[in-house]
């Protein structure tokens, strides 16, 4: 039985909800909710216009309703007052297909028809900056390698602990921040869980992050290259996949400590990974960090090819422990159910095919990849990656083709607004349109 929003609004002296849904391009959309009508809200849902966010939808289209999920309820540590709820879409009593977290969930039912679920965690990098989104905060974090720079990390240490203090009451069980690769960047982890408890969480952290920054006066950007000269933020996920209590990838007699099942479900991600790209690397400004010029730290940190090795940062997928691996593709400013929504779609497509990922690659792919011409380039911008998502037979099929081209469309009509009024060079300073469309994703 659903757990009663009405009744744990007294309880707990919730005063509002947050009816929240996020929408193709990854923005969170919400409606401020009284407790005295959270009732009518859970049964039937909070209204919205499908046209005013990005959703391939007309001003004609009836209202969509955003039904809350009462398992995903978090009571602002910062506001207690305040319920966050995550949403799933319907329109004419039906699920919209196209909406993020539906996608998600139909992926999710797609493993659990072999009684398994993805177990997941993600590494969201972001960067603490001026209120004009010109410069990184601290002036005085200046070193070519700053990462775990212990004086740069305390300098933020008021505003670090009271993120990880609202996750460490959250019962995320975080267990560490630290200092990023460039200057004013810097990273939380917490436990991993089942994949939609996390993309909850990640949509929920990203919301919070900004904030907690906004109540400092400063602005936090998980925008994937805000600065040319220093590392992009991205958004690693570590992936495994389980029956009940049992890791169906942990395998302790293989060299890196992985299974055949693994190895297939890595084999699906590699294959599909141009088309992925196009929701792990979501924006144009995505393509000045694949691939990017060596930064004022000495390396990029994102990956160039595709390809998969044991414990080595140079390629897309590393595997650093026995039993799960990490992508490394994605980038802050990625979907958080559509990155979740892919890996399972490429990976049940490995598992299915049998696919093959080959010997993973003991190599620095930063300065040995040119020697490696049958490894694929990941593409070299969005446009290159939405056409490759529109071949994707694999992703088409899992995740509806009638969803994939509202997605093409949408992206396609981003690019074309860019076009019209910026050029675009790897090689250029970032753009105006990149910082307005991007800065705050």
């Amino acid at each position: 039985m659903a757990k009663d929003l009405s009744k744990i609004a007294k309880q707990k002296k919730i005063k509002y909800f947050l009816i929240s849904f996020v929408d193709l391009f990854g923005i969170l959309r919400s409606k401020l909710v009284p407790a005295e009508a959270i009732k009518e809200m859970q049964k039937n849902g909070a209204g919205f216009a499908g046209f005013a966010t990005w959703l391939d939808m007309s001003p004609a289209d009836a209202d969509m309703f955003a039904i809350p999920d009462p398992d995903s309820l978090i009571q602002l540590p910062w506001k207690k007052e305040v319920g966050w709820l995550a949403s799933d879409l319907w329109m004419n009593g039906k699920p919209v297909e196209a909406s993020p977290r539906v996608m998600l969930k139909n992926q999710i039912k797609r493993l659990s028809k072999n009684n398994m679920i993805l177990k997941s965690g993600v590494e969201c990098e972001y960067f603490l900056i001026n209120p004009e989104g010109t410069a990184i905060s601290d002036s005085r974090d200046t070193q070519s390698k700053p990462c775990y720079d212990q004086s740069a990390l305390m300098r933020q240490y008021d505003l670090i602990k009271e993120i990880c203090d609202c996750m460490l009451k959250m019962g995320w069980n975080p267990y560490q921040n630290d200092h990023e690769d460039a200057n004013g960047q810097f990273e939380m982890n917490w436990d991993y869980t089942d994949c939609l408890n996390t993309a909850d969480r990640h949509v929920f952290f990203k919301f919070m992050v900004k904030t907690i920054a906004e109540k400092n006066g400063l602005r936090a950007t998980f925008m994937p290259k805000p600065f040319e000269n220093l590392t992009g933020n991205g958004c690693h996920a570590h992936i495994s996949l389980w029956t009940g209590s049992r890791n169906l990838f942990l395998d302790k007699g293989d060299k890196l400590g992985l299974t055949r099942l693994a190895y297939n479900f890595l084999g699906g991600v590699l294959n599909s990974a141009e088309a992925l790209s196009s929701f792990f690397n979501p924006t144009i400004n995505s393509y000045r960090r694949i691939d990017a010029p060596t930064t004022a730290s000495g390396a990029t940190w994102s990956p160039s090819r595709i390809s998969y090795t044991g414990n080595n940062r140079t390629h897309m997928i590393r595997v650093p422990d026995p039993g799960r691996f990490e992508l490394r593709l994605m980038d802050g400013s990625s979907n958080p159910y559509l990155l979740q929504a892919g890996i399972i779609a490429a990976g049940i497509d490995g598992m299915e095919k049998k696919r093959d990922p080959g010997q993973p690659l003991f190599v620095n792919m930063y300065t040995d990849g040119e020697n490696y011409p049958n490894i694929k380039k990941l593409p070299s911008d969005l446009e290159e990656a939405l056409e490759h998502l529109s071949k994707s037979e694999v992703l088409l099929n899992a995740l509806g083709e009638k969803n994939i081209t509202s997605y093409l469309k949408l992206k396609n009509q981003e690019i074309e607004n860019f076009n019209q009024n910026e050029k675009f060079s790897k090689e250029d300073s970032i753009t105006t349109w990149e910082k307005l469309n991007t800065l705050d994703c």
